[in-house]
């Protein structure tokens, strides 16, 4: 029952996502200004303190760029593979392996643009919507946490804590440094969540004597 529900949190992530891509595609005025305001208060402050702006651009590109991401999943996996936990290891794998996907295919389809400045403080290639970095970090950061042990060691709320500001984070400064939409960022967060839910919350049959379910 407990796993059920944690599968229709999924769903409800996904669905969220389909209703602000619908929105977006749609250009919705309401949506739309309100990218633009926050897009333009944070830039305005971005411009006027360079400090500032220099961390956001060396954390969002070095400590929790994609690839970087990508890297800390990479490493999970062969060490999940050298202790045997294999069908953990492709489930990480596979999460991060349909984000990027996904993260690239909906770039196409939407084709949304970047915001647009006069006195840009950083860029970006590729659309705008989703949000690569908030979607990568969601997705890694997530499952990363579905494998912290039962029952949770005493280190597990540093995990959760370390999770939690780097997924916010990166999308902060994706939103600071003038390069996404909120709903972008808002819409990669959503993705992320959904892919973990749903990637952990499957059952595998156990095999020989063990035919009990075995869920993430």
């Amino acid at each position: 029952m407990r796993n059920d529900h944690f599968r229709w949190v999924g769903i409800g992530c996904a669905l969220l996502t389909a209703l602000l891509t619908a929105l977006v595609v749609a250009a919705w005025q309401p949506l739309l200004a309100g990218d633009e305001r926050v897009a333009r208060d944070l830039h305005a402050h971005a411009v006027v303190h360079p400090g500032v702006t220099q961390s956001m651009r060396v954390l969002t590109d070095w400590v929790w760029d994609p690839w970087a991401m990508r890297l800390l999943a990479a490493v999970a996996c062969c060490a999940l593979w050298w202790r045997g936990e294999r069908e953990r290891a492709l489930r990480v794998a596979l999460v991060v392996l349909v984000a990027t996907l996904v993260q690239q295919g909906l770039k196409a389809v939407v084709g949304r643009e970047r915001p647009v400045w006069s006195d840009p403080v950083d860029s970006a290639h590729y659309a705008a919507y989703p949000s690569g970095h908030a979607l990568t970090a969601a997705a890694v950061c997530g499952m990363l946490l579905w494998l912290v042990p039962r029952p949770a060691p005493r280190w597990a709320p540093a995990a959760w804590a370390a999770a939690a500001v780097s997924v916010l984070g990166v999308g902060f400064t994706r939103l600071y440094l003038g390069v996404h939409w909120l709903s972008d960022v808002v819409a990669g967060w959503l993705l992320g969540a959904a892919l973990v839910v749903l990637a952990t919350s499957v059952c595998v049959r156990g095999r020989g004597r063990d035919r009990r379910e075995r869920c993430g």
